[in-house]
């Protein structure tokens, strides 16, 4: 290769509406179950990455704080799923900026390792259509592969270990769905347990997780007919439940945890309380205590308002349905 390859990309976050809990495989990121998603707009980060033969070492950034060995370590591996189609790569320096809160069940690893695959996609002048580079991204993080196409997407669990069938695809982009997604943020630190621990624990000790790929199963057909049919209210209904069945498993794991925490459950009643008034209006949540309600885009701004009551400005996200990923000039990503 030149002396100097660059890639830089940004890609968008993506919740799942139908939900990944559980891998067969862990060494290739290969999931139990396929599952649903929503790509956001107002959840993305950005990714450089430059290979250089002058690099002593590889480094990893981000949002400007040089990151610890054991994290480059991490980018490292994945970088390295990449030689089989170019030949040894020299040392490497990566810099990413979340615009995400990172660790606080709000999907940042999906966006990161999409930005990244894309950013070495774009480097290394790569020529995979983005199926094939989805396998790629799970392997940096499950829900990354989703986040390689916009809108609605499935990411299909695939056969027995082999990886390349397990790809993620776009269902509907959603452009003409009358959909939004207000994030109430109760708690941005760092979660206690991470999602990979998380699901790794409840699919090794919880009774009733047996049951979760077939409930997945149903729940996938179910929504897969209502964004045919454009049916809201069937959506937001079987995504709740998916949600609450995922969550449940882990209070049935030895020893029981949970991600929701007292702020959370007021959330969850402030959206209960909004449907009794009316509104549709639906809760989704992931590894984490912040609660995700999907809600019509014409009815976002008045739940908006009155959820301002109760919360902050910072602690209420808007988001509507994003795009795909995107290569970035080196003037769009240094204005950050």
């Amino acid at each position: 290769m030149s002396q100097q390859q660059i890639g830089i990309a940004r890609a968008h976050a993506n919740i799942a509406l139908i939900k990944y809990w559980g891998k067969r495989n862990d060494e290739l990121f290969l999931p139990l179950t396929s599952s649903l998603s929503l790509t956001l707009d107002a959840f993305y980060t950005d990714t450089k990455i430059t290979f250089s033969e002058n690099f002593t070492e590889s480094s990893f950034f981000l949002d400007g704080q040089k990151m610890p060995p054991q994290e480059v370590q991490k980018l490292q591996r994945f970088v390295n799923l990449f030689e089989p189609l170019v030949g040894q790569l020299p040392h490497f320096q990566v810099e990413s900026y979340n615009h995400v809160p990172t660790a606080a069940g709000l999907a940042s690893s999906s966006s990161a390792f999409s930005a990244l695959a894309c950013a070495i996609h774009d480097a290394l002048n790569l020529d995979l259509d983005s199926q094939t580079l989805s396998t790629y991204a799970r392997q940096g993080s499950g829900s990354a592969t989703r986040s390689l196409f916009g809108g609605f997407v499935e990411w299909e669990k695939g056969q027995d270990d082999d990886g390349p069938s397990s790809f993620a695809r776009p269902i509907d982009d959603a452009c003409h769905w009358d959909i939004a997604m207000l994030v109430v943020v109760v708690n941005e630190q760092e979660k206690h347990l991470s999602s990979r621990e998380g699901m790794a624990h409840t699919r090794d000790t919880s009774p009733f997780y047996h049951l979760w790929p077939e409930e997945v199963a149903k729940d996938l057909a179910i929504i897969k007919e209502a964004i045919a049919e454009k049916d809201f209210q069937k959506l937001g209904e079987v995504a709740e439940h998916n949600a609450m069945k995922m969550h449940a498993t882990m209070l049935s794991a030895n020893p029981s945890f949970t991600y929701f925490e007292p702020a959370t459950m007021n959330a969850m009643n402030a959206v209960r309380q909004l449907r009794d008034e009316g509104f549709l209006a639906y809760i989704t949540m992931d590894a984490g205590p912040n609660v995700k309600i999907i809600c019509k885009n014409s009815q976002v701004e008045t739940i908006h308002e009155r959820l301002l009551q109760e919360y902050s400005p910072e602690q209420l996200i808007i988001a509507r349905p994003g795009p795909a990923p995107r290569k970035l000039s080196e003037e769009e990503f240094h204005d950050q």
